[in-house]
């Protein structure tokens, strides 16, 4: 694989893994249009985790000091609330104070929907999944209307800290569909949040946070599964350039979208998935992909 062919796909990976747009179906879509196409499923497969590996840096380095405080406030600590800035607010009330220290659980929770469907669609998921382009343009557009959906009937009032036990398993359901390209992991969590009533930064922060395991978990099992069948040649170095790539990227998302839904809607994303998910079934039709 060409040092160019990693870097734009790490692009698209930073990109897509945090902004709702689905970075695995992306993946899939730029390499058909392009005919990327030199490396085995298997292979191409390992590099996109490589690549997950490389938002998951992100992600934990973004949010570094929100787990500490989630963690230590779990296991019974000082509960320490941080601000954008850094700067620590101890002044929570005694309710502030519960509801930080479940989160980390609740967090817990929501990861076991994913994971379950994982472990049992991990081969539909490699295979049948990513080799029908309509069902990815399908998907695309599906989850937009929903994101549509959760802006009309989410009241947009609930913190992060409001989640309840319910809000955390319908979230973590909405996540196990994100194992079909063109879903979109965080496309799917966050428009649960919406739907529980949760504010757009709180559900693009619990999708963030949750997010994490889930990466973690599938980047321990394919490193374990590389270290068994090993790389192909010449790999070495654009999975190296890939990871720093995406991390980067995914970092620089992360920090733009939290703040753009400060005080804008889905509507930017939901336009986007509708039109990229037509121009994808027009050029599959003619260019004959299936």
């Amino acid at each position: 694989m060409p040092i160019y062919q990693a870097v734009v796909l790490a692009i698209v990976q930073g990109l897509g893994e945090f902004i709702p747009i689905s970075s695995s179906g992306h993946l899939i879509i730029v390499r058909r249009l392009l005919g990327w196409n030199e490396l085995s499923p298997a292979h191409e497969l390992s590099f996109d985790v490589a690549l997950h590996f490389g938002t998951l840096l992100s992600v934990l380095f973004y949010f570094r000091r929100t787990w500490f405080q989630i963690i230590r406030a779990a296991l019974g600590g000082k509960v320490v609330r941080f601000s954008e800035s850094g700067s620590a607010d101890a002044n929570l009330t005694a309710e502030e104070q519960k509801e930080e220290r479940m989160l980390l659980w609740f967090l817990a929770i929501a990861t076991i929907p994913g994971a379950i469907a994982g472990k049992l669609l991990e081969h539909s998921a490699e295979d049948y999944f990513r080799e029908h382009i309509f069902l990815i343009a399908g998907a695309l557009i599906v989850v937009a209307l929903f994101m549509w959906l959760g802006e009309k009937v989410g009241s947009l009032q609930k913190p992060l800290t409001g989640i309840s036990l319910l809000d955390s398993l319908i979230v973590g359901t909405a996540q196990a569909f994100a194992l079909i390209p063109g879903v979109s992991r965080s496309g799917s969590t966050i428009t649960a949040g919406l739907f529980c009533g949760l504010t757009r930064e709180a559900a693009v922060r619990f999708s963030f946070l949750l997010s994490t395991p889930l990466i973690a978990g599938a980047a321990v099992l394919k490193a374990h599964e590389l270290q068994k069948e090993g790389l192909p040649a010449g790999m070495h170095a654009p999975v190296l350039v890939g990871i720093i790539v995406s991390a980067l990227v995914g970092y620089a998302a992360i920090a733009w979208l939290i703040r753009y839904l400060q005080s804008n809607s889905l509507r930017l994303f939901i336009i986007y998935r509708i039109v990229a998910g037509v121009v994808v079934i027009a050029l599959a039709l003619a260019m004959h992909l299936q």
